[in-house]
């Protein structure tokens, strides 16, 4: 219902406004002229639900991978049916995202650019820090000097400081009669100095391809716009990353369907994860590093449509021989080249120890996890994440957690990510004051879900289990 919901933008009545009356297309329609099919990764949908300063649907921006003319691109379109196109912190914190995929991994980005500049009453939240606006302008630079080519359309309104997205890019196209762009719009000029100025005047397609050069490319309709970007990509020549041959590659014995049924629910236990690798491995098979050492986590080699990836997965917690365990098999795949996929389902472990020797267990998992966790961080090949179940305090940093920067991190709609849990939040001080103990625990709850993480972009996205293999 979420996906649904957020698919359709601002809502039915401004899709109306804004195909009927001010003529232009929608967003996920502009993406099938630009695509070469239907199909294709979209990027973090539930960003922008819930938030203090209300919802923002997809954070005002549809995100995601695809091919046009056989090359992987990223894209990020504009959906001005979202609060006019106006950008939120959200939006910006959304497109910086898919600027860094697209720097690790050498993407060619294309923008579509339909927006009426940054919401005002939020600027502080949006314009002076390292990582907020200015940082899309400052990756366009480091994206060109990288030789990563960038495209864009204006295909609606492109003011203030979004003006700068497409003169920035290598290549560049406008539409005749609703793409416009400039610093100040004419209620701005009309202010200033009290003349009137139309947009198209000020700021049109005509004057940026004819006079003022801004544009490389007129195109007097939307369709003809996404043709031409097409031609363009299509003589970048550029090959980005090496696609690998992939071998070939078999269904898994067991159906994806059954990963529903397996996804956890109860944090407080764990189910063997083998159970889900076996439908998600091609042919089922894994071969498994260490079997009978640090049972608590999985480590080995398995295909996923194809391609050879090293598994590291959750078992239990995470001991100090699973960790030493975990450390030694990132090394390997380091050395060998072997893109790392994790899978993070921990139990919560006690906050404080009860003896003197669980004291000693602690400590010496403490450095096991130091060692696992710089390998983690050192290791230069490809990760993605998928947290299946819970994943509580430093175990999220050790298994490859937003903050070590995987290539992706994904999350199934059960997952629960926090500091703690919070049901040993009051476990843990019987004594306390139980309605504090009550408003903690509520809070901890609904910060901890999946959909509050992805809200804020704390993810990739939410996929389905059954999906998994597919994404």
């Amino acid at each position: 219902d979420l996906l649904e919901r957020v698919s359709k933008g601002g809502g039915e009545d401004a899709i109306l406004r804004h195909t009927q009356r001010n003529k232009k297309l929608f967003v996920r329609e502009r993406l099938k002229l630009l695509l070469d099919d239907d199909h294709f990764l979209e990027l973090s949908p539930l960003a922008g639900l819930g938030l203090p300063y209300g919802d923002v649907p997809a954070a005002g921006c549809v995100t995601g991978i695809g091919k046009i003319c056989g090359v992987w691109c990223i894209f990020v379109a504009n959906d001005a049916t979202v609060k006019g196109g106006t950008l939120y912190p959200i939006g910006v914190k959304k497109q910086l995202r898919a600027q860094e995929i697209a720097l690790q991994n050498r993407l060619v980005s294309v923008y579509l650019v339909d927006s009426g500049g940054a919401f005002l009453p939020l600027q502080s939240e949006l314009f002076p820090d390292k990582l907020h606006g200015g940082k899309i302008f400052y990756n366009e630079a480091i994206m060109s000097a990288m030789g990563i080519p960038q495209v864009a359309v204006v295909c609606g309104s492109c003011v203030a400081g979004g003006a700068y997205i497409p003169t920035m890019a290598e290549e560049s196209v406008i539409i005749d009669n609703i793409g416009t762009l400039f610093l100040a719009g004419p209620p701005l000029v009309k202010a200033a100095t009290g003349e009137y100025v139309s947009p198209e005047e000020l700021g049109g397609a005509k004057l940026h391809s004819e006079v003022s050069g801004c544009s490389d490319h007129f195109a007097s309709s939307e369709k003809e716009a996404y043709e031409c970007i097409r031609n363009i990509i299509s003589t970048l020549n550029y090959k980005g990353l090496p696609e690998e041959a992939a071998e070939q590659q078999d269904s898994p014995l067991y159906s994806a369907e059954e990963l529903l049924g397996l996804a956890p629910w109860d944090h407080s236990c764990t189910l063997p994860v083998q159970l889900i690798l076996s439908r998600l491995l091609d042919g089922s098979r894994f071969q498994e590093f260490k079997a009978k050492y640090g049972t608590t986590l999985v480590t080995g080699f398995g295909h996923v449509e194809g391609h050879l990836v090293g598994v590291v997965a959750n078992n239990g917690e995470l001991s100090r021989d699973a960790s030493l365990k975990g450390c030694h098999f990132v090394q390997l795949c380091a050395q060998r080249s072997i893109p790392l996929l994790f899978f993070q389902n921990t139990t919560s472990h006690p906050v404080a120890p009860a003896s003197i020797t669980q004291a000693e267990a602690h400590s010496s998992r403490l450095k096991a996890q130091a060692s696992m966790m710089a390998a983690v961080a050192c290791a230069a090949v490809p990760k993605i994440t998928l947290v299946i179940g819970g994943c509580y305090g430093t175990d999220s940093y050790v298994m490859c957690g937003r903050s070590f920067s995987p290539n992706f991190l994904f999350l199934w709609p059960n997952a629960r990510v926090g500091l703690v849990d919070s049901r040993q939040t009051w476990d843990s001080d019987p004594t306390g004051d139980k309605s504090e103990q009550k408003q903690l625990k509520e809070k901890l709850e609904e910060e901890s879900s999946a959909f509050y993480s992805s809200a804020r972009l704390w993810d990739d996205g939410i996929i389905l289990p059954q999906s998994t293999r597919k994404v």
